[in-house]
């Protein structure tokens, strides 16, 4: 099951709750307005209809409105699997699955990996099958109804319909038409048409009359357009039994309202009545009826109708079209604010701090670590205005106490374009870039040359002199080839190795050491006279990293998918198992301090399960970013009762620094800790987080 029944489900959870707040509203009206006419009536469930359509659509095109206590109102996810996902975006038209030294197919089918199905993956898909279902069924009857009307010929009673559409201010010509064996309808919102059984020829001229005169007074009231409105709500509310109840409500006080027309068009109640009566046990509705098209009567509601019509106490009004369209206007209006509540107001629970009193308590302290912290904590959540504003703060601190030639200055500046990178603008990042280079080559300005070098790097198909075609290697690349061009920015492997054996010459340290040789190893396997030099690069990378080190994992991943790539799997396998140790051993060190205690409880028996109060989602690594990387990292937590995600291990793991982004962003979530018997326990957990190209 894919990973969208994951997305549904919050949605159909905030569409229950919402649509049962917004149905049990029109229930209240409606019984306020039980003295009233029932084209007053028709108004609030034409209106709750079109809000019932519009909450769904509403809540995922507005922005998020944040609200206290939007997760006591629409609970978060308080199961034993909690999921988060990671998301950059992709190249158009790129294989977003491919991994260096992989076939796109093969990455794809291995970086996904399968969970079993769940009951709420069973409830959602459940639940999208009745919408089609619906759909469909809407679909079918039109079709039915379409045909119906095609077959049909002229009525003799045109010029009859003619007058009394005029004496109902209908402007827009109505065909009369005849058909075998149907129900007296309207149908058609653009051409509206109305459908008499060809054995109406046969009916006295006063019946004739009367049912015109219903058929017309739908169309006066525009009822084709709200019935579709009403049917499709329905559709996407199916599982609703309220949604069920109002659309039954809506069909009878349409009737009733239709009737009200005619009694108002000097029809007589008891003559009406017996026609009424005569013409629901003569004809046979089918069920395109009421779907497709305004049927005149239906038998379940027909008790009820005659004695509408023979109370001379029931107040009688009418409804034109401009009053249900713009009842349905206000109240998608209305149920505005409402639709863009979320279930889950994470982020912006999270206190951060208030960028300007950061910026000014740094610069009186003249403590340019304040700004970056502050910054850093808002690049965590993509607030990239807020983390803009504070790096620019930072870089101007770092000139007023240092100079621009110092290495403070330097830092900063890197730091603005790999905010600029983060964000996706390239030609903030390259400036930021090369005025950072403008000051020399230096260990400041390192990560600046890798990150040009990925720019200019581009994906090749190599086919190499005595072997077979290597598979789509997705070289480093940290942005689209649209964004790069828009900034003017060429791929050329040659320039990449230079940026990379520049950052070789000025690397500080045996990591940075090693993600440069690392980096030239991929420029050489997009060119075939550099192959040979490849394997020696790989070795010098794994040794040159700190044992045990992100670097070295990495260095042993690509030479890893090398190998394999040149059908020497059985080499690559040794490599793949270290790299894995590596990441689950930094797991093991990345998490906060272990469960103090030795019981931990699963939930059942007593135990609740914990509730999550606050997510940062996760963030892209470069690398995995760069080769277009994705799948599913799988944790094992034991949520604390300090609402901490501790004992962290590694289930399922993708590496290229996927996994360590993965449990960063998990150190910063809040739990609600699990309970038994009244007492905060420590409950063992799995947390799995969806790594996306978009």
């Amino acid at each position: 099951m894919g990973n969208w029944t994951v997305l549904a489900w919050p949605i159909l959870i905030s569409a229950a709750l919402k649509s049962t707040l917004v149905l049990g509203v029109a229930w209240i009206l409606a019984t306020l307005l039980k003295r009233r006419s029932a084209a007053a009536r028709h108004i609030v469930w034409t209106a709750c209809a079109a809000a019932l359509l519009g909450l769904p659509l509403l809540s995922l095109s507005l922005p998020a409105l944040r609200l206290p206590f939007a997760n006591r109102v629409l609970p978060a996810d308080s199961g034993l699997v909690f999921r988060a996902n990671g998301a950059v975006q992709g190249s158009a038209g790129e294989d977003a699955g491919a991994l260096p030294g992989t076939t796109g197919k093969a990455a794809r089918a291995g970086a996904i990996p399968s969970r079993p199905l769940t009951n709420r993956d069973i409830f959602v898909l459940f639940w999208a099958l009745g919408i089609a279902a619906s759909l469909l069924q809407i679909a079918y009857a039109s079709l039915s109804v379409w045909r119906i009307r095609r077959r049909a010929h002229a009525s003799p009673d045109q010029a009859t319909a003619d007058a009394l559409a005029l004496r109902l201010g209908i402007e827009d010509p109505v065909r009369v038409l005849e058909a075998a064996a149907v129900m007296p309808m309207t149908f058609g919102i653009w051409r509206p048409t109305v459908l008499l059984p060809d054995a109406a020829r046969n009916w006295s001229e006063d019946r004739r009359q009367v049912v015109l005169l219903h058929e017309l007074a739908h169309i006066a009231r525009g009822d084709a357009a709200t019935q579709l409105l009403a049917r499709a709500a329905l559709a996407l509310h199916w599982w609703n039994p309220l949604a069920w109840m109002a659309w039954r409500e809506f069909l009878k006080e349409r009737e009733r309202a239709a009737d009200d027309l005619v009694l108002d068009a000097g029809t007589v109640a008891s003559e009406y009545a017996e026609h009424l009566l005569e013409i629901a046990r003569a004809m046979q509705r089918h069920a395109a009826d009421s779907v497709a098209g305004v049927a005149m009567a239906r038998r379940s509601e027909l008790e009820g109708r005659l004695l509408s019509i023979l109370d001379g106490d029931v107040q009688r009004g009418r409804q034109r079209r401009a009053a249900a369209l713009a009842a349905a206007a206000l109240a998608v209006a209305l149920i505005a604010p409402l639709a863009a509540v979320r279930a889950q107001s994470q982020a912006d629970q999270s206190a951060q701090p208030a960028v300007d009193e950061t910026i000014l308590a740094a610069t009186q302290q003249k403590n340019h670590e304040i700004l970056d912290r502050a910054a850093f904590s808002y690049e965590q959540i993509r607030k990239w205005a807020e983390a803009q504003k504070l790096r620019e703060a930072s870089l101007a601190l770092a000139e007023q106490t240092s100079g621009q030639a110092s290495k403070e200055y330097t830092i900063a500046l890197v730091k603005l374009g790999d905010l600029a990178r983060q964000r996706g603008s390239v030609m903030d990042a390259q400036q930021y870039y090369t005025r950072a280079l403008d000051r020399g080559d230096s260990s400041e300005v390192f990560p600046v040359l890798i990150a040009l070098g990925r720019m200019v790097l581009k994906p090749t198909v190599s086919t190499w002199k005595g072997g077979p075609a290597d598979p789509a290697i997705a070289a480093v690349q940290a942005m689209s080839h649209a964004a790069m061009q828009a900034a003017g920015i060429a791929p050329d492997p040659a320039k990449a190795l230079e940026y990379f054996t520049r950052a070789r010459n000025v690397a500080a340290n045996g990591n940075d050491m090693a993600t440069a040789l690392t980096n030239m190893a991929l420029v050489r396997m997009s060119q075939p006279e550099g192959i040979g030099e490849v394997e020696s690069l790989f070795n010098s990378a794994a040794s040159t990293a700190d044992p045990g080190s992100a670097e070295q994992a990495l260095a042993l991943e690509y030479y890893a998918q090398f190998l394999k790539g040149r059908e020497r799997a059985s080499e690559a396998e040794p490599m793949e198992e270290r790299a894995r140790a590596i990441r689950r051993d930094r797991i093991r060190r990345m998490g906060p301090p272990q469960v103090a205690v030795n019981s931990v409880f699963k939930v059942g028996g007593g135990v609740s399960a914990p509730r999550l109060l606050y997510k940062v989602e996760p963030a892209y690594s470069e690398e995995a970013r760069a080769a277009k990387y994705q799948g599913t990292v799988v944790l094992s937590v034991v949520i604390d009762v300090d609402g901490q995600a501790k004992d962290i291990d590694l289930i399922k793991a993708l590496g290229l620094g996927l996994d360590e982004k993965a449990v960063l962003a998990i150190n910063q979530w809040k739990f609600k800790p699990g309970e038994k018997d009244g007492l905060i326990v420590p409950v063992r957990a799995t947390i799995e987080v969806n790594f996306r190209m978009m």
